[in-house]
């Protein structure tokens, strides 16, 4: 059985406390959405699941085997798995290429005949196949974005984080994303889905997390995390007694939660850390779309 146990995790950058004591588990298949405004410390604790960087303290246990202090492909060998917000393909070879790669690099003696199989057949699940002698260059943002969750499908891992999956996709595509995350997710495989678009963390996360300048805040189910105060007061903040109308505020702030869409949108640019190189969109509440610029034009297949 999946068991993800993150056991008062801290992390600093010099005098910035990014995590502050980070605790919860993750038991089998479940499908949990990560949330929190900008710099809010998400893509920070992705990181350390993923031994990309070390905590200052505290401990990350993956079924039974502690694994913060490990190299990030010892991670994925272990059994987790994860996606970038700004993609991270090999660009230089082709979409099959980019899919033999995880698979190669787990499983050295596996039948080569066997990954081309299963690399045609998660291209054919992601609408790809087309694509499968294409440079990865070559690809829009969103194909990009296709092309990582089909990496994780042949890495297999048990966990698979996904770091801003619907930033930027064409809504055709983003269809092709949801129809991923419920068929891993049926497979048995526990997912955290990091996501400033709530109408997605609410239509298909079972549990919720919400970080706010480093500390968890809330974890429960989604109906209860959205109606929140704490929460609610993360993204929007407060007024000033003195000028009135905080209560209309909460309320507006209770609206875009509930329906997930608010005026504001905590938009994910193109930066790597949290809060760093991103474009936050007005007031940070939850909702919208974080980017609208990538399509799913489909590129022309270099020779067969």
């Amino acid at each position: 059985m999946i068991h993800l146990a993150v056991s008062n995790v801290h992390k600093r950058f010099g005098g910035l406390h990014v995590l502050k004591g980070v605790t919860f588990e993750v038991n089998g298949p479940e499908l949990i959405g990560l949330i929190g405004p900008n710099g809010a410390g998400k893509t920070t604790l992705t990181n350390v699941l993923d031994g990309a960087i070390k905590p200052n303290a505290g401990t990350v246990y993956l079924n039974g085997e502690r694994i913060d202090q490990l190299h990030p492909y010892e991670v994925a060998i272990a059994g987790l798995g994860r996606t970038f917000q700004v993609t991270r393909s090999f660009r230089r070879m082709s979409v099959l290429e980019n899919l033999y790669v995880p698979a190669l690099a787990t499983r050295r003696n596996a039948d080569k005949t066997a990954i081309h199989d299963k690399a045609m057949e998660v291209l054919e699940f992601l609408t790809m196949a087309h694509l499968r002698n294409e440079f990865a260059q070559a690809l829009s943002g969103g194909q990009q974005k296709l092309l990582e969750l089909g990496r994780l499908l042949m890495l297999d891992p048990g966990i698979v984080v996904l770091d801003e999956p619907f930033a930027g996709v064409h809504p055709r595509l983003m269809e092709i994303i949801y129809a991923y995350i419920r068929r891993v997710n049926e497979e048995g495989k526990a997912i955290i889905l990091i996501s400033h678009q709530m109408d997605s963390i609410f239509s298909l996360s079972q549990r919720l997390l919400v970080l706010n300048f480093g500390d968890l805040i809330a974890d429960g189910p989604p109906d209860e995390v959205k109606r929140d105060p704490v929460v609610i007061e993360a993204y929007l903040g407060t007024e000033d007694p003195e000028e009135g109308g905080g209560g209309a505020r909460a309320g507006a702030g209770a609206g875009a939660a509930e329906g997930g869409s608010g005026s504001g949108a905590g938009g994910a640019g193109s930066g790597g850390g949290d809060g760093a190189g991103r474009g936050a969109r007005d007031s940070g509440a939850p909702g919208g779309d974080p980017d609208d610029s990538g399509d799913d034009g489909a590129s022309t297949p270099r020779g067969q």
